[in-house]
Order: C-alpha cells, then sequence, then structure tokens
C-alpha cells in the first residue's frame, strides 16, 4: 500500500444538462479550475452511453467487458480526477438503473446526460499525485510525486 494525505481546497457544484458528454464536460471543468486533485459524487441520469462492468477474465492486463445502454437510466456514482499525461484523468464508478434492471461499472467514452446530472467537486489541496500508463497492467494508475 501507498498513501498520502492532504486536505479538502475548494467545493465545486456543477450541473450538467441533457445532450452533454459527461466525461468531457467533467474535462473541460477540471482544466479550466486547474483542478490537479478531486473526488466527485454524481447524481442523475444518463440517456445512453459504456460501462465496463469488469474484466472479461481476472488476468492482467485486463481485458474489458462492456455493456451498452439507452433509453435514459438513473445514475448516482463517485469517481477521482488527477492530472494525467494528456490533461485531466477522471474515473468513474457508477451504479445505473431503468426499471428493474441495474448495472454497475466504470462509466466510460461518451456517455450522454439525460436531463441533468449534479456533480460536487471535492478539490484537494496537498496532494501530489498523477495518472500514467502501466504497462503491465495497460491502466491508467494512480503515482504518488
Amino acid at each position: 500500500m501507498q498513501y498520502t494525505k492532504g486536505q479538502i481546497k475548494r467545493v465545486i457544484l456543477a450541473r450538467f444538462d441533457d445532450g452533454d458528454v459527461l466525461l468531457d464536460e467533467l474535462k473541460k471543468l477540471a482544466k479550466k479550475e486547474r483542478i490537479s486533485a478531486g473526488v466527485l459524487v454524481l447524481i442523475g441520469a444518463l440517456r445512453e452511453g459504456h460501462v465496463v462492468t469488469g474484466p472479461k477474465r481476472p488476468k492482467i492486463p485486463p481485458k474489458p467487458h462492456w455493456e451498452t445502454f439507452k433509453d435514459a437510466w438513473e445514475v448516482v456514482g463517485i469517481g477521482t480526477i488527477f492530472k494525467g499525461q494528456k490533461g485531466p484523468e477522471i474515473h468513474i464508478h457508477g451504479t445505473l438503473g431503468k426499471g428493474k434492471k441495474t448495472l454497475s461499472g466504470c462509466i466510460r467514452k461518451d456517455s450522454k446526460v439525460f436531463l441533468l446530472i449534479e456533480a460536487i467537486i471535492f478539490e484537494l489541496k496537498g496532494i501530489k499525485a498523477r495518472k500514467n500508463l502501466d504497462p503491465k497492467t495497460g491502466l491508467k494508475l494512480l503515482k504518488f510525486i
């Protein structure tokens, strides 16, 4: 295990609107506000999108098991924001529901907002960390600097 300590610097409340591509908008906000480390929580709905619901098999490097959804699903999620090699790296895990169906996993690609998503971002102070591509796993892993 590795760890570091810090404090909450700022709290940002954001609303994303119908049709917004959630991850793109979060990256824009992180760039604009110069967030280098943060935690976020969100609630709302996604019109359509893609979720990784685990690896196909428990092997390293993992091959993702993809699920696609459409027709507006409710969502609650938690995630992180860290600097990466090409700008902010957003990592969100969420649970989505529609009727009696549920999906839980990593929200990815061009998942689009339905009506709205409210997000609260807790920017962290004193945390020196980045997300870098790990050649062994093929994942962007948290590295303390």
